[in-house]
């Protein structure tokens, strides 16, 4: 099961912040097909978030495809990964772990970490394209 999070800080609404998460663990192979979420209460428990907004995030994860709502039952994964796409992002993962603790053992904290990997991503981005 999911643990939703919002940041404050981001700048993102939070409905979708929830989206995204979701979005994220689906591609992640954190969620599979058949999976349940969260219900709403559950969710405003825990974040202390207005209903509304959950219920707007859930909306719109079914509006895309990637949930399923099923009346009094709960909200379930629609679509997931195959298993060759998880197995194929272990290794990557297992690098990126390392890397990580690398550079915490360098001495960079979480944001510092953060803004290097986008920028990497980005420079690495830009030389795809050109």
């Amino acid at each position: 099961m999911i643990d939703f999070y919002l940041d404050t800080r981001s700048g993102i609404a939070p409905y979708l912040q929830l989206v995204q998460q979701v979005r994220r663990a689906v591609k992640l192979g954190l969620l599979h097909e058949g999976d349940q979420l969260p219900t709403v209460k559950d969710v405003v428990a825990r974040i202390a978030i207005n209903p509304n907004t959950v219920s707007k995030a859930y909306r719109e994860l079914e509006h895309e495809g990637l949930v399923t709502a099923r009346a009094g039952v709960g909200t379930f994964v629609a679509a997931g990964l195959d298993d060759d796409a998880v197995a194929a992002q272990r290794p990557l993962r297992h690098e990126l772990r390392r890397w990580l603790a690398k550079a915490r053992s360098a001495g960079l904290d979480d944001e510092s970490i953060e803004a290097l990997f986008r920028e990497s991503f980005r420079d690495g981005a830009a030389a795809k394209v050109t």
